[in-house]
Parts: structure tokens; C-alpha cells; sequence
């Protein structure tokens, strides 16, 4: 009897064998299953094209037309900043909120090398938010484009570097999220990984501009928001901006730094 119910016992035990593909539909489960991943995530969509809209509604009213260092394209693509805020506090949650729940011990009872769980909460965070915002991207654009050809302001798709800068968009806000996923990793605590996030992304490249021009040429550049945002086909008042893929490989750099950290804590610390 033991020898006839042997390899059905064995073939169980292969049947629920931990894989890095049964973890990533698990954490994908869990994404889609709460609320309030639904919401934030259109809270991004509506503040993307609702303001860019809006700056680009502003330009065509305006009789001396763009803003300095601004373009049409970078014009319907301004509400991506303002995105960045919700998918930055969406990413931060994605690992925290299992923090304070406890139920990032279950998680890890369940994929005790841990670092699988890592990984299959980047790749579905990306997935989505890249997909997402990528279709909210071409919304802005075309939106932004209609507004501004009242007066002859507007750009085309086919234009150099519009389709690019659309999928631009969709890149920084992929990887400023997975930046705030290694923070959440990181810090295990909300508060503490949101607001590092907001002074990363909103508060100190503005501030930067309150230090002497001879200073802040040389550093302003390699910030994470301001180097990722040449892809959005502007300068945003950077007097020597990165070249633009140059300018993404620095903000990738910062994201897998800090991805790095947080996958080295994890296998160090307990939860």
C-alpha cells in the first residue's frame, strides 16, 4: 500500500512546489484584488490627462505660447508629474501595506527565499502601471494636441520624438513607481517611504533652484525626476538637461540601487 501511493504523493509534492511563475499569480491576485489598487491607479489616469489637458488648454489661451524649455508634446504631457505622486504611493503600499498588516509573514511562510516575492511584486507593479499609463500617454497626447491646434500650436505623432515621448511617459512613471516599491522594501513603513519618495520627486529638484546657477549645473541633471524627464521631450528649466535615453539610464540606475537594498534587507531582517 505505501509503494502504490507513493508517486502520487511525490507527484502532489512537484504539484505544489514553489515556482517564481506560481508566485508572480499569486502577488497578481493580490494586486487586482484590492480596491484601492483600482482607484489609485485612476486617480494617476485622471490627474495625467485632466492636467494636461488643462496646461495645454492654458498655452493655447496664452498669446506668447509655450513656457520656456517647453514644447507641444511636453505640453499635453505635464499631468505625468503629478501622476507620478499616486503611482509613487500605490508602489510605496504594494509592500507596506502587507508590513502593517502582518500579512508579509504569511507571504514569506509561503515563499521562504523571499526574494521570489520581490521580484514577482516589481514585475506585476510594472506590468500594470507601464500598460496603464502607457494607454492614458496616448490620451494625453492626442487630448492635449486638439487643444492646442486652435492656434497652430500642436504637434503629430509622427512628429521626431512624439511617439517616443509618449512612451516616455509611460517608462518614468514605471520606474519612478518601482522606486517607490524598493522605498516601501526598504523602510517597511508608509509614512516614512512616502514622504522620502515626495522629497526625492517634488520637493528638492524645485528647491534646487534656489542654490546659485554654478552650483546646481553640476548636479541638477542626475536627480531621478530630473533626469527621467527628458524623455517627455522638454528641458523643465534645466539649463544643461541629459541627453534623453542617457537621462533614463540614470533614473533606472537610482531604482536598481535601491531595488538592490531592499533585496538585500529582506533576506537579512525578519519582518
Amino acid at each position: 500500500m505505501i509503494t502504490a501511493l507513493a508517486p502520487p504523493g511525490n507527484i502532489a509534492g512537484t504539484r505544489l512546489r514553489v515556482t517564481q511563475l506560481r508566485v508572480l499569480s499569486s502577488e497578481w491576485t493580490k494586486f487586482r484584488s484590492l480596491r484601492s489598487t483600482v482607484y489609485t491607479l485612476l486617480i494617476a489616469v485622471v490627474l495625467m490627462i485632466g492636467l494636461g489637458a488643462m496646461f495645454a488648454a492654458i498655452t493655447a489661451g496664452q498669446s506668447t505660447g509655450f513656457e520656456p524649455g517647453a514644447t507641444a508634446i511636453s505640453t499635453s504631457l505635464t499631468g505625468t508629474f503629478f501622476a507620478q505622486l499616486a503611482i509613487g504611493a500605490l508602489g510605496v503600499l504594494l509592500i507596506t501595506g502587507e508590513y502593517s498588516t502582518g500579512m508579509i509573514r504569511s507571504s514569506l511562510t509561503v515563499v521562504p527565499s523571499r526574494l521570489p516575492m520581490l521580484w514577482g511584486k516589481l514585475v506585476v507593479f510594472a506590468g500594470t502601471v507601464f500598460v496603464t499609463m502607457l494607454a492614458a500617454a496616448f490620451i494625453c497626447f492626442f487630448v492635449g494636441q486638439a487643444l492646442l491646434a486652435g492656434p497652430h500650436l500642436n504637434a503629430s505623432l509622427s512628429d521626431p520624438g512624439a511617439l517616443r515621448s509618449v512612451l516616455g511617459a509611460a517608462l518614468y512613471l514605471t520606474v519612478a513607481g518601482l522606486t517607490a516599491t524598493a522605498l516601501g522594501a526598504l523602510l517597511r513603513n508608509t509614512a516614512a517611504a512616502i514622504t522620502t519618495f515626495v522629497a526625492v520627486f517634488f520637493v528638492i529638484p524645485p528647491l534646487t533652484n534656489l542654490l546659485p546657477t554654478s552650483l546646481t549645473d553640476h548636479f541638477a541633471q542626475y536627480l531621478p525626476s530630473n533626469a527621467g524627464a527628458v524623455m517627455l521631450d522638454g528641458s523643465f528649466g534645466l539649463a544643461h538637461p541629459l541627453p534623453t535615453w542617457a537621462g533614463f539610464a540614470v533614473m533606472c540606475g537610482y531604482a536598481v540601487v535601491l531595488i538592490g537594498f531592499a533585496a538585500w534587507r529582506l533576506r537579512r531582517d525578519d519582518a
